[in-house]
């Protein structure tokens, strides 16, 4: 019972320590974006992304290089991403009077998200098919297929500089940048010290209840996560701008799918996931993506009652996981 409190409250701890250094890491981004005078496609589909997406990062690189447990950041990865698609929006639309899309945000953002999740399932595949060793449970991934997800974020980036106005970039002055570094250089200590906490936190979960670590990926360290995510776009929604509040799901998640995990292969230089459990969970990743789609879609607008969908599909997914931790149903092999 003891040591049950102790990783709970561990995990509180280190939540609170992440949301303090994201908020730190994205301010001291957006003020050195300013001064460089980085082109809004850029700033929004790099700097932001990677400050946004640096805790999912870190949980991947610390997964995999500290504690060995590549499936532990993976799994926090497609959480994270479940639960940017369907609670942050969610919220951002009960908080705030309208959340308004675009049909560049359906037709361009979300396709493109689309593709990366195709990309990544891909890369999975192969690494089970065609890699020697791989078979149908465990899929060995490796530097090359890497590369196929990290060059598809180039393509990303390609696409949105296209977009950027010919004229030069505008760059911001009053801004102290010894002073800015530094304190990004802080946010990325604090960031990745929470990390590790809320990975250690998730391990000794998963010895006390006997469950493997791409459950607690998939749930705690998810959504301990996402929460920087979430207050950033709840804040952009309730000031009017639904815009960058879908947005930056979207260009998080991107990240997350074609960096983050790629990079944890890289440092890991060949690692292993067990495919059969990441066809489900990369599945139900897919469908909350047609969802999010269709429902941001829809008028152009997310509506209380799609916001409320939103939180009871992701309530079906934490049920779901929860049935099959408990062997209550076994439609995911691997957990």
């Amino acid at each position: 019972m003891s040591d049950l409190l102790v990783a709970l409250g561990l995990a509180v701890v280190a939540t609170a320590v992440i949301w303090k250094g994201s908020d730190y890491l994205e301010q001291s981004a957006e003020r050195l974006s300013a001064h460089y005078g980085l082109p809004a496609a850029v700033h929004g589909a790099v700097v932001v992304a990677v400050g946004s997406s640096f805790p999912e990062l870190s949980s991947v690189v610390i997964s995999t290089v500290v504690h060995g447990e590549f499936s532990l950041g993976v799994g926090a990865i497609v959480g994270s991403a479940i639960f940017n698609l369907l609670v942050i929006p969610a919220l951002s639309a009960l908080f705030s009077e309208e959340l308004e899309s675009t049909r560049d945000i359906v037709h361009k953002d979300a396709q493109f998200y689309i593709i990366s999740v195709l990309v990544l399932f891909i890369m999975f595949a192969l690494g089970a098919t065609y890699v020697p060793g791989g078979t149908n449970q465990a899929a060995i991934l490796t530097p090359p297929l890497a590369v196929i997800p990290m060059a598809t974020y180039g393509i990303y980036v390609f696409l949105h500089q296209q977009d950027v106005s010919e004229n030069g970039p505008d760059r911001a002055s009053g801004v102290n940048v010894g002073r800015e570094w530094a304190v990004l250089a802080v946010a990325l200590v604090l960031i990745a010290v929470g990390v590790e906490g809320i990975v250690r936190s998730a391990l000794t979960l998963g010895e006390i209840f006997d469950t493997p670590s791409l459950l607690w990926g998939l749930t705690v360290i998810a959504a301990a996560t996402s929460l920087p995510d979430a207050f950033v776009s709840v804040n952009a929604a309730r000031e009017g701008s639904g815009v960058t509040s879908l947005t930056n799901v979207l260009g998080s998640n991107t990240f997350n799918l074609l960096v983050a995990i790629p990079l944890g292969v890289l440092l890991g230089g060949s690692t292993t996931i067990n495919f059969l459990a990441a066809i489900p969970t990369m599945g139900f990743l897919a469908f909350a993506t047609l969802v999010f789609i269709v429902f941001t879609r829809t008028d152009l607008e997310l509506s209380d009652r799609e916001a409320y969908g939103f939180l009871g599909l992701y309530a079906l997914f934490l049920a779901w996981m929860i049935l099959e931790t408990t062997g209550a149903i076994e439609t995911v092999r691997g957990i």
